[in-house]
């Protein structure tokens, strides 16, 4: 695929991670973000796209997830991740999503700026529910998250990935190997486009 190929992605978003909710790298009332609760932090991303193309390629009604970790102090690029990519997607729609979702379709997907190392990009079987209050991700037998309860804020809550201006995780796909519980995690909606 052409890597200058014109994208744009819609749908809707939800993360885990390891820190302590609010995640202290949230935006909160307009307020800058800074380091995660302990340094390390353990995320699971997931986004379903409702409405979406690259080129002449349909991705709409296609999931991805991304498992990841970094460390506050390592620099900027400073991810190790997985992606994992609908096991229902075609192969020109595999590709196309891992041409956006690894950073190759350039874009506003500012994410992927901060992939140090891809350890893998693999079809996966992603189910996803974005209900406001009982979001879920499952990943085949890799990865997992879900809501246990809300976090009352007073307040705007953002996240730092560009496109969102609007709370259990477990990831076993060596060498990405965690689990917590009752932590963190941010749901909204998304536009990506180049």
């Amino acid at each position: 695929m052409d890597k200058e190929a014109a994208y744009h992605i819609a749908g809707s978003y939800y993360e885990a991670c390891n820190c302590e909710a609010i995640c202290p790298c949230r935006r909160q009332n307009d307020v800058p973000g800074g380091r995660s609760t302990y340094g390390d932090c353990d995320l699971l991303l997931s986004w379903q796209i409702t409405q979406g193309h690259l080129g002449n390629v349909d991705l709409s009604g296609l999931s991805v997830s991304i498992a990841g970790t970094y460390n506050d102090d390592i620099g900027d690029d400073i991810w190790s991740v997985f992606i994992y990519i609908d096991q229902a997607a075609s192969r020109p729609q595999f590709d196309a999503l891992s041409q956006i979702y690894s950073g190759r379709a350039g874009g506003n997907l500012g994410v992927t700026a901060n992939f140090s190392t891809i350890l893998g990009i693999k079809p996966a079987e992603i189910l996803l529910d974005h209900t406001a209050g009982a979001e879920t991700i499952h990943v085949g037998t890799s990865a997992s998250a879900q809501v246990v309860r809300v976090f009352e804020f007073e307040g705007r809550v953002s996240c730092g990935i560009p496109g969102h201006d609007h709370p259990g995780l477990t990831v076993q796909d060596a060498p990405l190997t965690f689990s917590y519980s009752e932590r963190c995690g941010f749901a909204t909606d998304f536009a990506y486009w180049n």
